[in-house]
């Protein structure tokens, strides 16, 4: 597994249990090594709620060619899950580069919960779907994106 450091309100999630399996890989999931953006966006995740964690904890995980993609709790563009194999994010490949929703996972990581504490994912970080700003991140290109899932 790789380590790395519509307009709905609840985007994304799902939580077992520390000492559970994480949740089940959608259909057609693929680990890959997160991009370097995705550091930056640590780093902002961290400063906007002032947690701090180890991003190299993360499995990452991909459904390319996905808008979406089915979980026991409903669809879901991503997902992040606990185990006793630590913390996994897997992404629709639409979305991988959204800034807002791999921020808003990486912020569960943080938080370690499942839930959104408004104080952190609106307040502080503004990491829903309303509360969003417009700054919006700068696009991976398809090749980019195969080449970090290859890279696996």
């Amino acid at each position: 597994m790789a380590r790395v450091g519509s307009a709905g309100f609840v985007i994304l999630l799902g939580a077992c249990g520390a000492g559970e399996p994480a949740a089940p890989l959608p259909e057609n999931a693929v680990a890959f090594v997160a991009p370097p953006m995705f550091a930056d966006w640590w780093e902002r995740t961290e400063s906007c709620s002032g947690r701090r964690g180890d991003p190299a904890e993360i499995d990452w995980f991909v459904v390319p060619g996905a808008d979406e993609f089915t979980t026991d709790r409903g669809p879901k563009v991503a997902d992040w899950s606990q185990g006793r194999a630590g913390n996994r994010i897997t992404v629709a490949g639409s979305f991988v580069n959204d800034e807002l929703v791999v921020r808003h996972e990486m912020l569960h990581v943080l938080l370690d919960d499942a839930g959104h504490p408004e104080d952190y994912f609106i307040d502080k970080c503004h990491l829903t779907w309303q509360s969003w700003g417009s700054e919006r991140p700068v696009a991976m290109t398809s090749p980019e994106l195969g080449a970090a899932v290859r890279a696996r």
